[in-house]
């Protein structure tokens, strides 16, 4: 998906300068940042160290060229060393970064992914983040980053992020659901606009992102869903947005799909926040123009 049009709206964003991580010695990083600006946008880069991202208040979005990941209050995304990225977020949010280099531990995700952030993982995230850098802890330290990265490495992955195909085709399709999410066609008139059979386009989804079209758009729909409602809109209204007749149609799928209706998700995530110290804001992830 090309900037243009998935991440658009990018010269209303504030640029956020990349940290050179790699030039640092030490091979687990940890630090903290607090995003005030009414929108913020990291271009896409790589590094030599992973990157774990963790996001204590507001919504965060990683786009790499095989999908988006979507970050909500309380969970992260794990990005691979020498993998090229962006990140955006709006509004007021609140963010960790852990940098760690590829050998540091095993067992560590060898692909982008979205991971639920346990209280123990979090307290050491925030702990990391504290370190002065002086040697009369090291050892101290040393324990602590060790727990923390065997936690890491049993974090449970989250399916939140909509997988983007190769094919140029399916490609465009991406690029006509993400700028008009609710529009109602047939997969036929969808396989049509794009010059493919109905079979074929079907074919060369679950080849290349192991999805159906139905549940590659439900997929879209939970990630836009969530991006407004942390907006502050309503259900109903958002339910509405999305091309559903009414509220119960859009709850279950988004119950189906993450295994929560959207109130009960998005209230865990909030109360996690406050257990963090944190009081959730609303943010979004994609541009105003989906």
């Amino acid at each position: 998906m090309g900037r243009t049009s998935a991440m658009a709206n990018t010269a209303k964003k504030d640029r956020v300068a990349v940290w050179d991580v790699d030039s640092i010695s030490r091979p687990v990083v940890a630090l903290s940042a607090s995003m005030v600006s009414k929108d913020w946008e990291q271009a896409s880069h790589q590094h030599r160290k992973a990157q774990l991202l963790y996001s204590v208040r507001g919504i965060l979005n990683c786009e790499i060229e095989e999908g988006v990941w979507i970050v909500p209050p309380q969970c992260a995304v794990w990005i691979p060393g020498g993998l090229s990225h962006a990140t955006r977020g709006s509004g007021e949010t609140e963010c960790y970064c852990l940098f760690v280099e590829p050998d540091a531990a095993p067992d560590l995700p060898q692909s982008c992914c979205t991971i639920g952030v346990s209280p123990l993982l979090r307290e050491l995230l925030l702990k990391a983040a504290g370190f002065s850098g002086d040697t009369v802890n090291v050892a101290r330290e040393d324990r602590l980053i060790a727990t923390l990265l065997d936690e890491l490495s049993a974090a449970p992955v989250e399916d939140l992020h909509l997988p983007m195909p190769r094919d140029t085709r399916l490609r465009r399709l991406a690029e006509m659901l993400l700028a008009d999410p609710a529009l109602k066609v047939s997969v036929r008139e969808w396989a049509t606009r794009i010059g493919m059979s109905e079979r074929s386009m079907s074919r060369l989804l679950l080849q290349e992102i192991g999805m159906s079209f139905g549940r590659w758009r439900r997929q879209l729909h939970v990630i836009v869903s969530l991006q407004r409602m942390t907006k502050g809109e309503s259900v109903q209204s958002v339910a509405l947005e999305l091309g559903y007749e009414g509220p119960s149609g859009f709850i279950t799928m988004f119950r189906k799909t993450v295994g929560k209706p959207p109130v009960q998700y998005l209230s865990a995530r909030s109360a996690s926040a406050l257990i963090a110290g944190a009081l959730p804001v609303p943010s979004i992830l994609f541009p105003d123009d989906l």
